[in-house]
């Protein structure tokens, strides 16, 4: 044990599901270091996620992203990462890999861990770092994170800590009104529709026809004006879906943790689902299976025929869309109904 080490500043800062991707990695570390101080830096679009969650101490948001839309915006936030630098943290990790994500770990402190050259994709970033922590880039994105959070603090999360984790997602105070949307003498089931590319979405057609041909309650959740548009359509092929108002991401937590599955696209809300280890069904075409989630009895993937290089992700790849909406039926028949798949792992 590094008995030294009393606070570390963990730099991850978007996107959605690659934050709860890291965020698996805190149970472990106060396991490991019951006194540790945790702070997370995070774009101020996601700290939501973030909150209520007992392992944090404190929550950061810079807003990077900002800085397209104005480029004087950066010596902003450079000067409010700097700031952050008179918290001494004995360790900053940068668990992201970016060249944006290094600069801000260089500015809050000295003694800085983040990926090997090898291990990313902007490799450019390593170069910001004191101590560098190798693991290919290929490998599943959760046992990434898992690496690069644990190996500096001289320990190990292995497979089987992450499949026998508690559920790592905190809500509170949320909109009871969605409670009024979950049905008592159905199976609660809630689509993920939207993604952060048109090619990660799949076909509402075929939503639909899911929502068709398992009588059950389904909920729709979206973020955007074309989302809902894509929601309204579902709905007017279907006498089983809903259109939930939009929520905020602590009200959509609890909706997540209170539902019998979630079917969704690779996108941060249905990572939700694993996080709460709640049922779910991933649908991936153009980014891989493999590499975004853990599966178990009752967290499972569907993928296309696509052939995906990590490395360079095709957004002209709209496969997702050939998936054969009767295979997710099945899964989700083997889920909803077969007592055996109700266990974890």
């Amino acid at each position: 044990m590094l008995e030294n080490i009393k606070s570390i500043a963990i730099i991850k800062l978007s996107a959605m599901g690659d934050i709860i991707h890291a965020m698996v990695a805190l149970q472990f570390i106060k396991s490991n270091y019951k006194n540790i101080k945790i702070d997370w830096f995070v774009e101020s679009a996601f700290s939501e996620v973030l909150k209520n969650n007992p392992h944090i101490d404190n929550i950061y948001e810079l807003n990077l992203k900002s800085i397209k839309k104005n480029k004087k915006e950066i010596f902003r936030q450079i000067q409010l990462a700097r700031k952050y630098s008179k918290n001494r943290y004995d360790l900053v990790i940068d668990a992201q890999g970016l060249i944006k994500s290094a600069i801000v770990s260089k500015l809050i402190g000295r003694n800085v861990v983040g990926f090997s050259k090898l291990s990313i994709r902007e490799k450019f970033a390593s170069n910001f770092y004191t101590q560098k922590v190798a693991i290919s880039y290929e490998k599943n994105a959760i046992d990434r994170n898992a690496k690069i959070l644990s190996e500096p603090l001289n320990f190990t999360i292995t497979k089987k800590d992450i499949l026998n984790k508690e559920p790592f997602l905190y809500f509170e105070n949320e909109d009871k009104k969605i409670y009024k949307f979950l049905s008592k003498n159905k199976k609660n089931v809630l689509l993920i529709i939207g993604a952060s590319w048109p090619s990660k979405m799949y076909s509402n057609e075929k939503f639909a026809k899911i929502t068709n041909s398992l009588d059950e309650n389904y909920l729709i959740v979206w973020g955007s004006e074309t989302e809902k548009q894509i929601a309204k359509s579902i709905c007017e092929n279907s006498s089983n879906a809903k259109i939930l108002p939009k929520l905020d991401l602590n009200s959509l937590k609890a909706l997540v943790s209170s539902v019998d599955l979630v079917i969704g696209n690779d996108t941060g809300p249905t990572h939700m689902a694993w996080a709460l280890n709640i049922p779910s069904i991933t649908l991936f075409g153009n980014t891989p299976g493999y590499r975004n989630t853990y599966k178990t009895n009752i967290n499972r993937i569907i993928e296309s025929n696509s052939k995906v290089n990590p490395y360079k992700l095709d957004k002209n790849d709209f496969s997702i869309k050939n998936i054969d909406e009767n295979s997710i039926v099945k899964v989700a028949k083997e889920i909803l109904y077969e007592e055996k798949n109700q266990r974890l792992l």
